[in-house]
Parts: structure tokens; sequence; C-alpha cells
């Protein structure tokens, strides 16, 4: 079937009635995923207005190609991998009917981006990009785009599949979607610092049921140390949901939670604890992102939301802690206001609509908001 996207026109396979993954016969093609590929885009145009030199992008993982085509479309220059044949020829065709080129080629992710270094890498798997990590970080010149649709063991939900991919321990909270992003920044950073890179994270999201990260690679020992040293460990209090975070690689887990003097503590880490963007290369992805696309309007809330979002390392849940208080929940924009009336730092947070971050504590959030 045909599907318009952005400023192109690709052929992919037809989608099953009721499919959410928007799998075909032998090439896989996920229509719930056109709002990571406009923010793609809108970041792979920002970035090259901040990194004026960068020219090549890799398509690790290019399937239909739909990808590395709106890449080609921006003005990049595309190759593209797939191990599927069916995949390479489809993607071809899609390259040519929208007239533009690239070098496509049947082969290993892997073993490309040993064989050549690109400016731009993005990885984007079914499932989770731990196996192509250390190839993309190391020999990527400059920025490393990479999505991870395995929410389940990254959030802790499947937590032994969590600590084997990524070598932490993830817990599931009602956080859990932060909790999955900083788990896989946690890896990617730790994974660059063994060839002696740092990856900053530059935009970071989570949306639906993936999470997706930009990190920029900047080849420095000293760098990369200043990135180990961003990651450390969250104590989350299971009966009164009162966390605590600390940097380090050493755990230091309290025996009780300093709110409510429960014993179950969940321990989280090694996670990422720092800032998930650059709030200022935000603003100019969400300045390059279409309004007139079909995800537009929401890729421009996400962002806009991203861009001021408070630093804290878990977000809180309004409908979680008003259901422990046992109380109805109020209109977002009003439970904010209480928090900055009563002096408290609050922002939204972009996880979902009952997503917020503060620098108040539980005890705090609750008194600020109780009238």
């Amino acid at each position: 079937m045909e599907v318009n996207e952005g400023e192109v026109v690709i052929t992919v396979p037809e989608v099953r009635d009721g499919a959410s993954e928007g799998t075909g016969s032998s090439v896989f093609y996920n229509p719930t995923q056109e709002l990571n590929r406009d923010i793609t885009v809108a970041t792979l145009r920002a970035y090259r207005a901040r990194q004026p030199q960068v020219e090549t992008y890799l398509d690790a993982m290019m399937a239909s190609g739909i990808r590395g085509v709106r890449a080609a479309t921006a003005g990049f220059q595309v190759s593209g991998t797939d191990t599927d044949s069916a995949a390479v020829q489809l993607a071809r065709e899609n390259f040519a009917r929208n007239n533009v080129s690239g070098d496509l080629q049947q082969a290993d992710a892997n073993v490309a981006m040993h064989q050549t270094r690109y400016d731009i890498v993005d990885l984007d798997p079914f499932g989770t990009p731990a196996p192509y990590l250390d190839a993309a970080l190391a020999n990527t010149a400059g920025l490393v785009c990479v999505t991870a649709t395995d929410t389940a063991p990254l959030c802790g939900a499947h937590q032994d599949s969590g600590i084997r991919s990524y070598s932490a321990v993830p817990q599931n909270t009602e956080y859990h979607p932060e909790m999955g992003l900083r788990t896989l920044l946690s890896a990617i950073i730790r994974t660059a610092a063994r060839h002696d890179r740092a990856a900053v994270p530059i935009l970071s999201h989570v949306s639906r049921h993936y999470v997706r990260t930009y990190v920029e690679i900047e080849a420095s020992s000293t760098a990369a140390n200043e990135r180990i040293a961003s990651l450390g460990y969250v104590y989350h209090c299971e009966d009164c949901l009162h966390r605590d975070a600390e940097t380090g690689l050493i755990a230091h887990p309290p025996s009780r939670c300093a709110a409510c003097s429960s014993e179950r503590i969940l321990t989280a880490g090694p996670v990422y604890v720092g800032k998930i963007c650059d709030p200022e290369f935000v603003a100019a992805v969400c300045s390059e992102t279409d309004s007139r696309l079909a995800t537009g309007n929401k890729a421009r809330r996400i962002l806009s939301t991203i861009r001021t979002e408070l630093d804290t390392p878990t977000h809180y849940d309004q409908h979680r802690l008003c259901k422990l208080w046992g109380r109805s929940a109020s209109a977002m924009d009003d439970f904010l206001e209480d928090l900055h009336e009563s002096g408290h730092s609050a922002s939204r947070a972009h996880y979902s609509g009952t997503a917020f971050k503060t620098t108040a504590s539980i005890a705090e959030i609750r008194s600020a908001t109780s009238s």
C-alpha cells in the first residue's frame, strides 16, 4: 500500500486490520512511529544548523526505507543497511520513487558501522538496541539516534531481561517511562565511555511504547568521565512514594524511608540522573517541526514540554499520589499553581498528561495541594 509521510510517498507492506505494529509480509513497517520520524527529521535539520559539517547519515535498520528516504529528502547523504534482501529491494524502490539517492546494502549493521565512519547513525531496531550500541558509539562522528521498543525490560516490568540487556537494575514504579529512558541512557553512556567517548543527551522523549534519545558524541576521556559522574541510583519507597537519588557507581541505599520509615525501599541503578536534553537545542528542533505534518502539532507540544521540564531524575504521577491520599485529582494547571504559590519549582513532564516534576517532597506536595 502507499503511505504519505512528510514530503514523501512510499510503498510499504499491507497493514493487517487492527495491527498496532504495522507488520506485513516480510518487511517491517510501523505506522505508529510516524511521530518518532517527524521529530527525527526536525532533529536532523536542527543538528545540521548546530554542526554545519555533518553530511552522512546511516539508517542502520532501514526496513521499508521510510526513515532514510525522509533523511535524504532533508538533504543528507544517506546509507542504509538491512539483512533482509526484500527490505533492501523495497527501500531502493522507495528511494527511486522519491528521486533521492542512497547507498543501500544488504549487510549487518554492526559490520557497516565498524567499516565506515558516519556523521550520524540512527538505530531503530525491533526490540533492544543493546547489540548495536558498541559499534555505533565507538565509530560515529557526531550524533547517535537510538530507539528502544523493549520498554518492559527497560522500566523493570521484565527486570531480569533489563538486567541482561542493559547491565543495570531497573525498577517498575509509577514513573516507569522515565525509568526506561534513564536506564537506556545509562547503558549508552557506559558503552561510549569504554571507547573514551562521551555521549551527551541533547534530546530524549518517551512516546507510546518506545524510548527515543539523541546523543552527541565527544571523543574525550575527560568528557567521558564527566558523563560517568552523571550516573547514580534512585531509592524509591513503595509505601509513601518518596524517592531520593544520588550520583556515583556505588549504591548507598537507606535501610528505611526518610519520610515514613518504611523498610520497603527499591534501589534502581546505575541509571542516568542528569539532564535528558539541551533546552536550546530542543527549541531549535521545535522550530524545525512542520505543523502541517500529521503529527506536527503533537510533536511541538511534546518538545515544548520537554524544553521546560525540571531536571529532577524522576517524575510524579498526580493520580497515583491523589489515590494514595484518598482524594480526587484537581486540574493539572491548578495543581501546579498550588505548588508554585507555596514556593516550589514545578513543571509538567512529557511522559503523560498526569506527570509532573517538582523540587518539593511528597509531604510538601500533599500540603501545598490539599485545598
